[in-house]
């Protein structure tokens, strides 16, 4: 199902990417994705709090995923000259602790889109 819905996003950010071209605010590529994305009938959450349990006890640390998409696809949105190891450590971290097993690190700053569109998988059999 995760891998579904991931084409369905990728082709969703090509189309943001067209029409409003690289290097605007990330703010604005997840507004106009989360409209993208629900056009197409798909579920949608923006800002989705990331709480997790160790030893006990619940932590909320303020992490927030930008879109989680049909309750299955985390969505981490970038506009940034280079993604870095961090962003990905980011993506990681909200799969783990949201116990999610795919996510797209997605740069709206890339010329072209599909060279900032990294998929990083969580348990997931690698399959495209």
């Amino acid at each position: 199902m995760e891998n579904e819905v991931a084409k369905q996003i990728v082709d969703a950010a090509l189309s943001v990417h067209k029409g409003l071209g690289p290097g605007l605010l990330e703010s604005v590529y997840e507004t106009v994705l989360f409209h993208e994305l629900t056009k197409r009938g798909l579920p949608v959450a923006r800002q989705v709090p990331v709480t997790f349990v160790y030893d006990g006890h619940q932590y909320d640390e303020g992490f927030r995923i930008d879109l989680l998409v049909a309750g299955c696809v985390v969505v981490e949105l970038k506009s940034v000259e280079q993604v870095h190891p961090v962003h990905k450590k980011q993506l990681l971290t909200y799969l783990r602790l949201g116990q999610k097993r795919l996510g797209l690190l997605i740069n709206f700053n890339a010329a072209l889109l599909k060279d900032g569109i990294t998929r990083i998988v969580n348990g997931l059999p690698d399959t495209q």
